[in-house]
C-alpha cells in the first residue's frame, strides 16, 4: 500500500528540483527501514519503484556529474532488489540509500547544469570570449571573423562549416570530413550506428570476470611500465571505491598518465578479466573512462547509455562524443523546426532538438534493443524529416510537370492504332488494356505524360509501349526508345520492326559502335524527319543527334540510366510525353522514392494460358539429375536455354565459360542434337541468325550468358539451366526465368549451384519438389546466396521477389552498381521506416493540395531546405 501511495505522491508532483526526488524516495526507504527495518515484508515493489523514479528523474532533466552518479548508483541498489534476497542483504542496501539520500538532501535545490549556469553568468561570457573566431568562409568572403555560436542561426548550420566547431580546428576537420560530416548541420544529423549500456554503476567488490562492468571511485595510483615484450607501453591504473581496489590497464596509451592522476574521482567502463594472480586479482581491460568533479561537464562515454559511431583513422567515437554534446549545448535550442507544429502533433513526433538530442544521448530510461535498430521515437522523429522534404521535392516536381502546358497534340484515335489491333496474333489481357486506356488518356491531355509502367517479366509491357509510339508517330510526330544495352536495342528492333513497318513506319537502330557512314545515315534521317521510331542506348543523347519533331521518350529500365541522361534525351523534344518501362518490379517503398514524381500503371496479369515456372536448386553433386531433366524436355519437342556468367574462361575466376561449355556439352551431353551459342561479343548479323535457327527449332540448346536476360521471347523453350546461379543477383535471376515459361507448356528453371558449402545437412527441406528430380531430406539453402535461391524457389511473383532481394540486399544495393539508384538518407531506412514513409507521403501531398509551390512565407524555411536538398537530384529548376 506504502508503494502504491508513493506512486501516486510521485505522478502528482511537479519534479522541479533534486530535492522534490529525493522527498519521494526518502518516505518508502526510511519506512521500510524504521525500527530495524521491522517494516520490510509490508513494502511491496520497492526495488521497481526507486528505478522508475531515477529514471523518469535523469530523463526529465541533466543534472551535474556528481548528482547523477549519486543517483545512478541509488539505482544500482535497487535494480535486483526483490525478496528473494536475503534480510540481510535488503537491510544493507537501505543503509546505503539512506546514505545517498542523506548527501543529495545537502546539495542546493536545482542542480540542473542550466541552472548552474544561470549562477555563473560571467564564467560563462569569459567561456565563449576564448573560443576560436571563425574565418572567412567561401560563402561569405567578405565577411570579418566572427564567433560562428553568435552569427549563425538554427537554420543556417548547414552554412557553418565543422572546422568552426568548438574542438574541431583544420586537421580534425579533414578526418570529419571522411565520414560526410562537412557542416554543423551534418554532424548534428550524423547518428550513432549502436549504443552500450554503461549506466549500472557496479561496487568493485561486485565485479564479475567475462563480463563488462562500470564502476565509480578515485585513483589511487598510475604506473607506467613497458613490457619486455614487443617493447608495450602499459599503463596500470588502481581505483578504489567503498568495496575495494581493482587495477584498470590501458595498453600504448602513455599520455593517459598524466590525464588519470592520483585523486581524481572516475567513472570507468570495461571488460572484467582475472590477472596474473587468479580470481582475487581482477582487473579492467583498456576501460573507457570519464573524470568527474568539472562542474561544467556532462559524463559523456561511462555511467550512462553511451552512443557509438562509425569512426575513420584518427577519429575515434569518444571525440564524435564530445563534439556533438559542444553543438547539441550550443545550437540544438535553436534549431529551425521545418516539419509544421500540426503535423508533428497530428503524427506524434517530438521536436527537431529533443529527437537530435535523445538520438545522440539517450535518457536511462531508453530501451537499447530499439535504440540499436533505430526504433526509437526519436529516430523515428528524425526519419520522418528525412521523408516528408523528398516527398516535398517529388510533389512540386510532379505538380510542375502537371501543369506544364504541352506543346504537342497526338491524335488517340489514329487509323494507325486500329492497323496496329488489326495486326495482333492474340488479344491484350484486360491488365494491359487498362493500362494502354491510362497512356491514351494522358497523351490526349493537355498536360506531358509522365508515367512509369511496372510489369512482371513476360507480361506484354512492349505491345502496350507499342501503342503509345504509333499514337505519336501517326500523330506527325517522333518517337525514341532508350534502353540500357546495344543487346537490348537490338532485340527491341529485330521484334519492334516487324510490327511497326507493317503500317507504314520507318524504325532504325541508332548504335554507338559500327561504321561511322551508316551512322551518320541515320542520324540524317532523324534530323529530316525521315525517321518515326529511332531505337538505340546512350547513343540517342549524344550531341550531334538532333529529333526534327521529338513527341514521345520511352524509356526502358529507367534506373539503369543516369538523371542527366534521361533529362538530356527529353531536351531535344520539346516537352515531349515520358513512358517509363521496368521489368525489374520495384517495392511500394522505393516506388515511392526513386518514381515518386510519376504516375504509375502496373500490368499485374500474365497473358491467359500461361503457368508458373517451376524451380529447383541443384548442386554440382546432382548435376546429372538436371541434365536429364533438359533431356526429356527435348525428347518432348521442346528447347532449352543454358546460362553462363562469362565468355570465355578466365584464369582469375572458376566460373564456367559459355564458349567452352558449348563445346564440351556438344561433344559429350547433347551430341544427338544441335547446340548453339550466343553472346554479346558476336556481330549483330550473327546473333540475329542464331535467334532465327532457335526460333525455328533448328537449335535445341541455346548456349548464352545473360544476353538472353531481356528481350527474348522462344514459347518453345520450357527449360533454363543457370550455372553458378549463386553467383547471380535476385532479380538477374528473375529475369532470365522469364524466358521459359511464354507458351502453355509447364516450364522449368533449374539453379545449378557449385559453390562449396552451399547445403547443411539435418534441416528441413524447403521448396517443391518434382517427380524428376527428388530432393534429398534435409537439405536447405542458407546464408545470403542461398536466401536468394530459396526466394526463387517459393516464388515466382516478381514483387514478392524484389521485395526478398530489397529485404537481403538492403536499399542501397538494390539497384546494383548503377549510374543512380534510390536517394540517400542519413537517418531513414527505406525497409524499416516503411510506413513511415507512407505517413510522410501522405502529409506532404496534403500540405501541397493547400499550398501547391509551398509560397506561404511561414513555409519559407521549409521551401528552401526541400529545394536545397533535393533541386540538383530532383531536377526542381522549374519550381525554383
Amino acid at each position: 500500500m506504502l508503494a502504491l501511495h508513493a506512486r501516486q505522491v510521485s505522478l502528482g508532483t511537479k519534479m522541479e528540483g533534486l530535492q522534490d526526488i529525493v522527498r519521494v524516495l526518502a518516505r518508502p526507504i526510511e519506512f521500510a527501514s524504521h525500527s530495524d527495518s521491522a517494516h520490510l515484508s509490508t513494502v511491496k515493489s520497492l526495488g521497481p519503484f526507486v528505478t522508475r523514479q531515477v529514471l523518469q528523474a535523469l530523463a526529465r532533466r541533466v543534472y551535474l556529474p556528481q548528482v547523477e552518479t549519486e543517483l545512478l548508483t541509488l539505482r544500482s541498489l535497487f535494480s535486483d532488489y526483490h525478496e528473494g534476497l536475503s534480510e540481510h542483504e535488503r537491510k544493507r542496501r537501505l543503509a546505503e540509500a539512506q546514505k545517498i539520500l542523506e548527501r543529495l538532501s545537502r546539495y542546493p535545490g536545482d542542480m540542473t547544469k542550466e541552472a548552474r549556469t544561470r549562477e555563473s553568468p560571467a564564467k560563462e561570457k569569459v567561456q565563449r570570449s576564448n573560443r576560436t573566431d571563425v574565418g572567412k568562409t567561401s560563402h561569405d568572403p567578405g565577411s570579418s571573423p566572427r564567433s560562428p555560436h553568435l552569427e549563425f542561426q538554427g537554420g543556417d548550420l548547414w552554412r557553418l562549416p565543422i572546422r568552426f566547431a568548438r574542438g574541431v580546428g583544420p586537421k580534425r576537420a579533414v578526418l570529419c570530413h571522411k565520414v560526410g560530416v562537412r557542416t554543423v548541420e551534418d554532424a548534428l544529423w550524423y547518428l550513432p550506428w549502436r549504443y552500450e549500456d554503461r549506466s549500472v554503476v557496479t561496487p568493485i567488490a561486485d565485479l564479475r570476470p567475462g563480463a563488462r562492468g562500470t564502476i565509480c571511485g578515485r585513483v589511487l595510483s598510475a604506473r607506467l611500465t613497458r613490457a619486455s615484450r614487443r617493447g608495450m607501453m602499459i599503463l596500470n591504473i588502481t581505483v578504489e571505491d567503498d568495496s575495494g581496489t581493482i587495477a584498470c590497464v590501458y595498453f600504448n596509451q602513455p599520455y593517459l598518465e598524466q590525464t588519470l592522476k592520483p585523486g581524481l574521482r572516475v567513472m570507468m567502463n570495461g571488460m572484467v578479466s582475472v590477472g596474473r594472480r587468479g580470481w582475487n586479482n581482477l582487473q579492467l581491460e583498456a576501460p573507457h573512462h570519464e573524470i568527474l568533479g568539472e562542474e561544467e561537464d556532462i559524463p559523456l562515454h561511462v555511467g550512462r547509455i553511451v552512443p557509438i559511431y562509425h569512426e575513420t583513422k584518427g577519429l575515434t567515437s569518444r571525440q564524435i562524443r564530445t563534439i556533438t554534446r559542444g553543438l547539441l549545448d550550443e545550437y540544438v535550442r535553436g534549431l529551425q523546426e521545418l516539419v509544421p507544429v500540426e503535423i508533428l502533433a497530428r503524427q506524434g513526433l517530438p521536436s527537431l532538438a529533443e529527437a537530435l538530442a535523445d538520438a545522440h544521448f539517450p535518457g536511462p530510461s531508453a530501451d537499447l534493443f530499439s535504440l540499436d535498430r533505430g526504433r526509437t521515437r526519436a529516430h523515428q522523429r528524425l526519419a520522418f524529416e528525412e521523408f516528408f522534404l523528398l516527398e516535398l521535392g517529388l510533389g512540386l516536381r510532379k505538380r510542375s510537370v502537371q501543369e506544364e502546358v504541352k506543346g504537342i497534340r497526338f491524335n488517340v484515335k489514329t487509323a494507325l492504332l486500329a492497323g496496329l489491333r488489326d495486326g495482333l496474333p492474340f488479344q491484350l489481357t484486360e491488365a494491359q488494356e487498362r493500362v494502354v486506356s491510362e497512356i491514351l488518356r494522358d497523351m490526349g491531355g493537355e498536360h506531358p505524360m509522365n508515367r512509369l509502367l511496372q510489369g512482371d517479366v513476360g507480361c506484354g509491357k512492349t505491345i502496350v509501349a507499342m501503342h503509345a509510339i504509333v499514337v505519336a508517330t501517326g500523330s506527325g510526330y517522333q518517337a525514341a526508345l532508350m534502353v540500357p544495352t546495344e543487346i537490348l536495342a537490338e532485340q527491341h528492333f529485330l521484334t519492334v520492326r516487324n510490327v511497326l513497318t507493317s503500317l507504314g513506319l520507318n524504325v532504325v537502330l541508332l548504335e554507338s559502335g559500327g561504321r561511322q557512314k551508316a551512322r551518320l545515315s541515320v542520324i540524317r534521317q532523324i534530323e529530316e524527319g525521315e525517321v518515326d521510331l529511332v531505337i538505340g542506348t546512350h547513343a540517342l543523347i549524344q550531341k550531334d543527334v538532333r529529333f526534327k519533331r521529338l513527341g514521345l521518350a520511352v524509356i526502358d529500365e529507367q534506373h539503369k540510366f543516369g538523371v542527366l541522361q534521361r533529362k538530356n534525351l527529353l531536351e531535344k523534344g520539346y516537352h515531349p510525353d515520358v513512358l517509363v518501362l521496368t521489368a525489374t518490379p520495384i517495392p511500394r517503398t522505393l516506388a515511392m522514392t526513386v518514381y515518386g514524381d510519376l504516375n504509375v500503371s502496373v500490368i499485374d496479369a500474365l497473358p491467359p494460358g500461361r503457368k508458373p515456372v517451376r524451380t529447383l536448386v541443384f548442386a554440382e553433386s546432382q548435376r546429372r539429375r538436371a541434365y536429364r531433366l533438359l533431356k526429356d524436355e527435348i525428347d518432348s519437342g521442346r528447347q532449352a536455354y543454358i546460362v553462363y556468367p562469362l565468355v570465355e574462361e578466365s584464369e582469375k575466376t572458376d566460373l564456367k565459360a559459355a564458349l567452352q561449355g558449348a563445346e564440351q556439352l556438344q561433344a559429350e551431353e547433347f551430341r544427338d542434337v544441335r547446340v548453339g551459342v550466343l553472346h554479346g561479343r558476336m556481330k549483330t548479323e550473327e546473333k540475329a541468325a542464331t535467334m532465327a535457327a532457335f526460333k525455328a527449332g533448328h537449335i535445341k540448346i541455346l548456349v548464352a550468358t545473360t544476353v538472353v536476360e531481356v528481350g527474348v521471347d522462344v514459347p518453345n523453350a520450357t527449360a533454363m539451366l543457370v550455372e553458378h546461379a549463386d553467383r547471380f543477383g535476385l532479380a538477374q535471376l528473375h529475369q532470365l526465368r522469364g524466358r521459359v515459361g511464354r507458351g502453355g507448356q509447364q516450364s522449368y528453371c533449374l539453379l545449378m549451384s557449385s559453390r562449396k558449402g552451399l547445403w547443411r545437412e539435418g534441416a528441413p527441406k524447403t521448396g517443391e519438389a518434382d517427380p524428376r528430380w527428388r530432393r534429398p531430406m534435409g537439405e536447405t539453402l542458407v546464408t545470403q546466396a542461398r536466401q536468394r535461391l530459396e526466394a526463387l524457389v517459393k516464388s515466382s511473383d516478381g514483387f514478392v521477389i524484389a521485395e526478398e532481394d530489397l529485404r537481403i540486399r538492403g536499399p542501397g544495393e538494390f539497384f546494383g552498381v548503377r549510374q543512380w539508384g534510390p536517394p540517400e538518407f542519413r537517418v531513414a531506412n527505406l525497409i524499416r521506416d516503411g510506413a513511415i514513409l507512407e505517413q510522410a507521403r501522405q502529409e506532404a501531398f496534403a500540405l501541397l493540395a493547400a499550398d501547391p509551390r509551398l509560397a506561404d512565407p511561414v513555409r519559407r524555411a521549409l521551401r528552401e531546405a526541400t529545394l536545397r536538398r533535393w533541386q540538383t537530384k530532383l531536377d526542381l529548376g522549374s519550381v525554383s
